[in-house]
């Protein structure tokens, strides 16, 4: 008799999803939607496991890798990968997946959301409603800045930059963009600048970071950077928390050196309402939903099944992961 292979989901998703995982494997999913798989009980699953689906939430790190002795497979419901020990991983034999293409245009639209949201003071004018401090109409209540035709300096010019980009088309904004190489379709397309970083965040009025997490742009946004923008300036934030120094980005905001935050992602995720960036006026504070909208996060689910599946079927799987 032959031992059916077994998987476990560091998540709750939706088995509807995931049901061709339950055709062919044992299938065990942690239970919580909000709370992660505590580290000790993830280890012991790995030991066990085929196959691991995971979030981003999850470390998957040279210890588990390394418990891990039948493990064939981690599938990431996440474009980025920085949680998992890619070199390791393959240098293990073990096939590493994320979810690249399917969730551009649902980040993109987030992303250009907090545009508009930090621009236009949407939240706090919700909550002036909310909180009955609308007395009368004046002429500058809750006046915010407009976002047509101004320029847009996005950082991370790949497919989610090129999304954002084309939105701003639409706006009629100039557009400057920093890559690690030029982008010459974004260029030819979209009318797209290509900047250094200095001069990109000196002469945007909105800097949007959508780089991956690499050494390089550990902290790329810090004091420094802060001090070459523009006072009316917006920085938003939709790629990894760590590619801001939070103090700095803090005393800029209060120290008027910017004029606002818009903030999809932290250093360490979850934060609670006391985080210091939270209190202030000038930012919206969003818990990591780039790309949270229901179609899309069942299509994430969806590739990721089928990526496990194709390795443990012995073939390749859709969306592999391979760092040189």
């Amino acid at each position: 008799m032959t031992t059916r292979p077994y998987i476990f989901v560091t998540r709750k998703c939706s088995e509807q999803q995931l049901q061709p995982l339950y055709e062919i494997a044992d299938v065990e999913m942690w239970p919580e939607e909000e709370t992660p798989c505590p580290r000790d009980l993830l280890l012991e699953k790995a030991k066990k496991a085929d196959a691991l689906l995971t979030m981003l939430s999850d470390s998957i790190d040279k210890q588990l890798l390394d418990v891990a002795g039948q493990l064939k497979v981690v599938a990431n419901l996440a474009v980025g990968y920085d949680n998992i020990d890619v070199h390791y991983a393959n240098d293990s034999g073990i096939v590493v997946c994320n979810t690249p293409d399917v969730l551009t245009d649902t980040t993109a639209d987030l992303t250009f959301g907090l545009i508009l949201a930090t621009a236009r003071r949407l939240l706090e004018a919700a909550d002036y409603v909310k909180e009955n401090q609308w007395k009368s109409w004046g002429p500058l209540l809750l006046a915010g800045v407009d976002v047509h035709h101004k320029t847009i300096g996005i950082v991370g010019m790949g497919k989610i930059g090129q999304a954002v980009a084309k939105r701003a088309t639409g706006f009629d904004m100039k557009i400057l963009y920093h890559n690690r190489t030029r982008n010459e379709e974004a260029e030819t397309k979209l009318g797209a600048i290509y900047s250094t970083f200095d001069e990109l965040i000196s002469n945007a009025d909105f800097v949007v970071c959508l780089a991956p997490l690499t050494d390089e742009t550990r902290e790329l946004f810090n004091k420094d950077a802060f001090i070459k923008m523009k006072n009316s300036s917006i920085f938003v934030n939709a790629s990894r928390g760590a590619v801001v120094n939070e103090v700095d980005l803090y005393e800029a905001l209060i120290n008027n050196q910017i004029a606002g935050a818009g903030l999809d992602v932290f250093l360490q995720e979850p934060i609670e309402s006391s985080h210091p960036l939270v209190g202030l006026h000038n930012v919206v504070a969003l818990p990591h939903i780039g790309s949270a909208s229901l179609e899309t996060r069942y299509t994430m689910m969806n590739l990721c099944a089928d990526n496990i599946a194709s390795v443990l079927k012995g073939n390749s799987p859709k969306t592999e992961v391979i760092v040189k």
